[in-house]
């Protein structure tokens, strides 16, 4: 065997596993990020008096509206992840949700992007709206309903 023939067999495996273990880490983030959007939504509706407030200071418009709409977005959304339906569709208004939190509660941080990126990445919005893209783009993984209505619709297809 040459050692170009090594290289491709070392990477194939490499990519194989990687492939493998892609859906274990797409349950942990679902289980660990969806329990908490749901806790922030839970949290959200419990005191939305204050988090309607909290909105009018950053100068939302319709803060006490937008304050049921993203407390019920992030307990939806959040449940969704958990049991992985929908996963790419709940991720979208999550991915929303989290850009608008960046630019407006968080917006220091979110504004350090180039000149300070540690300032950036330490904002909390960050780590959720990057889970959110992974689970957008990737999807919930095996260990999921959408797998499993997946594989019952292409089955139920192919005859």
């Amino acid at each position: 065997m040459t050692m170009l023939q090594k290289t491709k067999t070392f990477f194939s495996a490499l990519a194989c596993t990687g492939d493998f273990f892609q859906h274990f880490v797409l349950l942990a983030f679902r289980l660990y990020f969806g329990y908490n959007f749901f806790l922030a939504g839970y949290q959200k509706f419990h005191n939305i008096k204050e988090t309607a407030a909290f909105f009018g200071q950053l100068g939302i418009p319709l803060a006490d509206a937008q304050a049921y709409l993203v407390a019920s977005v992030e307990m939806a959304c959040g449940i969704l992840l958990i049991v992985g339906l929908a996963s790419r569709l709940a991720a979208i208004p999550l991915i929303i949700t989290m850009i608008v939190a960046l630019l407006t509660a968080h917006s220091k941080g979110a504004f350090q992007i180039f000149s300070n990126p540690s300032a950036f990445l330490s904002e909390m919005p960050v780590s959720y709206l990057i889970v959110s893209l992974v689970i957008f783009v990737f999807g919930a993984g095996w260990f999921s309903l959408d797998y499993l209505f997946g594989r019952f619709c292409c089955k139920s297809c192919k005859g």
